[in-house]
């Protein structure tokens, strides 16, 4: 598998991609991509209710190296990028900033997958159903994380 790399602008989050702010996606900086499709899934290890929370799910982004800030919060998205997204573990479509209570702080671990394909996955499907379509085509794998402490 070749490597993905994957960096975000910051390593604690700026209120504005908190539920402190505008709660807006980051950018995601990637470089080494070498696939057909980006899906992205971010997680939260922290949060009490489980242990692989998932605030945001996205895919059939078409091969780029930023995919930008501030992805709207609709199933199929035409602008800024074209991408479909799924259902948060929040019950909430596109992407839901880190809030933790006052005082804890949470990770949030990006994780980005180069597939061979796009994928045929009604959009507003959940993280599961992500996965389960994902496998046999992931070709490359790469992770970057941020902290927010309220």
């Amino acid at each position: 598998m070749k490597p993905l790399v994957v960096r975000l602008p910051f390593l604690e989050f700026p209120p504005d991609h908190t539920c402190d702010g505008g709660d807006r996606s980051p950018e995601i900086r990637l470089s080494g991509l070498d696939a057909q499709s980006i899906a992205i899934m971010a997680v939260n290890p922290f949060q009490p209710s489980c242990c692989s929370f998932s605030p945001w799910i996205i895919w059939n982004i078409e091969p780029m190296e930023e995919i930008p800030a501030g992805i709207p919060k609709e199933m199929v998205v035409t602008h800024p990028i074209n991408a479909v997204q799924g259902m948060n573990d929040f019950g909430k479509m596109g992407y839901s900033g880190p809030c933790p209570p006052h005082g804890a702080t949470h990770r949030y671990a990006f994780k980005v997958y180069g597939l061979d394909s796009m994928l045929d996955l009604e959009p507003g499907s959940p993280k599961n159903a992500l996965i389960e379509a994902m496998q046999g085509h992931v070709l490359q794998y790469g992770e970057t994380m941020a902290l927010y402490t309220r």
